[in-house]
């Protein structure tokens, strides 16, 4: 099974990729209180459809590039 995650569209400047943002939160270990933690993924987007702060789906898949290891699945919900 591969991987599958939803985020917001950072940016889209590149040629046929996006960065996501992916956010999650975590407890501190110490004081207990939850932080926003973001990780980045660069996402293949072969017809260049996803804008930014666009919400996206993407999903893992091999190797494309030096840092590329996911590619668009769909669009869910277009930026306002």
């Amino acid at each position: 099974m591969r991987k599958e995650r939803t985020g917001i569209v950072l940016s889209n400047k590149m040629n046929k990729t996006i960065v996501v943002g992916i956010e999650r939160q975590v407890k501190h270990p110490i004081y207990g209180k939850f932080i926003k933690k973001t990780s980045r993924l660069f996402a293949h987007d072969e017809t260049e459809t996803a804008r930014e702060n666009d919400t996206v789906r993407v999903a893992e898949t091999r190797p494309l590039s030096k840092r590329k290891r996911w590619r668009l699945v769909e669009v869910l919900e277009r930026a306002k």
